[in-house]
């Protein structure tokens, strides 16, 4: 099997339908196979799923009884795939017919490739991007790159810091090296997380343009900004940060990350969800003991450099896409 597209599913069932028959429809040289993990779904998904199954003979559907999580319900499809590539998409993402081709085309074109991602285009604004890949400037925010700018800006293939998890191929052979995704975030910054251990690792996470979706954007989760998403970001962000940076870099980065912090809390403030946010900070620091923190590897030493590099170099783009918020540049 060439290809495992794996979809989380938790009462998704306004969209799931055509997210489940874009998969389906996929226009792919090679056998492959999709795979439906319903975290506990208390709407009508699951009479979706069985539908779609009558019409895909590489079927498989996993049902678990509660919400397990973004994380786990994801790492049960990577498990349980015997595929070359594990493709995540979401259930509120629509494919383009040659979506799957383009991004294993990309990725058999080099084993150091670790992920490729696509070119998410917001679903009711179709000239504007919604992620053409993810990144980390060194004041530690996990930002994604080309939301609400125009699309045409992302036509070039280009190496970048994480894939968005939404849309996205993984090579399972380095999964099996560096580990699945990490449960312990449950949902968000997970993809950035695992990108980040490739990075180190000294794989590559490719940007493919001509990989197409179509997103509505946290449809699951009830919009760009609540509650939960509030407790995950302030938990994760500094789970994230902790992970994965070496001591010295850890060292030498402590200051522009704690300079970043502040106005990340100032912003959640504003928008009402101060304290859900810094229930996350808390919950974050009661976890630091128990979460596996990346060892330091001498043969490492690149990748770790590269991923410094890159982070101080982000700097300048997060910039130049504020800036083109700001005076409202498409």
């Amino acid at each position: 099997m060439k290809a495992s597209i794996i979809i989380p599913n938790l009462n998704g069932e306004g969209w799931l339908e055509d997210s489940i028959r874009s998969c389906i429809n996929q226009k792919f040289n090679d056998e492959y196979e999709i795979i439906i993990i319903d975290n506990g779904s208390t709407d009508k998904s699951m009479d979706i799923i069985k539908k779609c199954a009558e019409d895909f003979k590489n079927y498989v559907i996993i049902a678990n009884k509660e919400n397990t999580g973004f994380d786990y319900a994801v790492n049960q499809g990577i498990n349980y795939s015997n595929a070359q590539y594990a493709v995540l998409f979401n259930n509120d993402a629509f494919a383009e017919p040659d979506w799957l081709q383009k991004l294993v085309d990309v990725a058999d074109s080099d084993c150091k490739i670790f992920s490729v991602g696509s070119l998410m285009v917001q679903h009711y604004n179709r000239h504007l991007a919604d992620d053409a890949g993810d990144y980390v400037p060194i004041f530690g925010w996990t930002c994604k790159r080309g939301d609400g700018l125009s699309k045409e800006r992302y036509k070039k293939q280009e190496r970048i810091f994480s894939a968005c998890g939404g849309a996205a191929l993984y090579r399972k052979s380095i999964l099996d090296e560096i580990g699945t995704f990490d449960e312990s975030f449950f949902a968000y910054g997970e993809d950035v997380d695992i990108g980040w251990r490739a990075n180190n690792a000294g794989y590559k996470n490719i940007f493919c343009p001509q990989a197409v979706c179509y997103h509505i954007c946290s449809a699951t989760t009830g919009g760009r900004y609540n509650e939960f998403k509030s407790i995950q970001s302030g938990k994760n962000t500094l789970l994230l940060l902790y992970k994965n940076q070496p001591l010295l870099m850890f060292i030498i980065n402590f200051p522009f990350m704690f300079i970043g912090f502040l106005p990340k809390v100032i912003m959640f403030y504003l928008r009402g969800y101060g304290k859900p946010f810094m229930k996350g900070t808390r919950m974050a620091f009661c976890m630091f003991k128990d979460v596996e923190k990346l060892p330091f590897k001498w043969k490492n030493i690149g990748g770790y450099l590269w991923v410094e590099w890159s982070m101080i170099k982000n700097v300048f783009t997060y910039i130049d896409y504020r800036l083109k918020r700001l005076f409202k540049i498409i």
